[in-house]
């Protein structure tokens, strides 16, 4: 009966564990993760606009120039890309850099498809 006692009070304990989801159900879409994060923590809206100039070049021109020129976005996001879209704004980016070099591999990529998805 003391066995019966122990067993059932792992059962219990194991039946009130926090259940966590796998990891693949954790992901989100990365162009819904990088508009999160253009909108939010990057503040990236406040400069860039999808299809007009406001202080830095459009999100459109951007990733149009990124995919005629074949460039990593992300290398430039890190800080370690020259500019290509507009080298008179680089100064004014460069500050970004302290929140763009936070993020991770992923969100920087999640940033990357959601700004491609404005090119043609």
């Amino acid at each position: 009966m003391k066995h019966l006692s122990v067993i059932m009070f792992a059962l219990l304990l194991w039946s009130c564990a926090e259940k966590k989801e796998s990891p693949a159900s954790e992901q989100k879409d990365p162009v819904a993760l990088g508009k999160e994060l253009f909108q939010g923590v990057g503040n990236c809206f406040a400069c860039h606009q999808p299809d007009q100039k406001i202080i830095g070049p459009s999100i459109a021109e951007i990733a149009n120039s990124y995919r005629n020129q074949n460039a990593d976005m992300v290398e430039f996001l890190k800080g370690n890309g020259k500019p290509i879209v507009d080298p008179t704004q680089y100064e004014v980016m460069k500050t970004n850099f302290a929140i763009t070099k936070t993020m991770t591999d992923e969100e920087l990529g999640a940033l990357e498809a959601y700004m491609l998805s404005f090119g043609k």
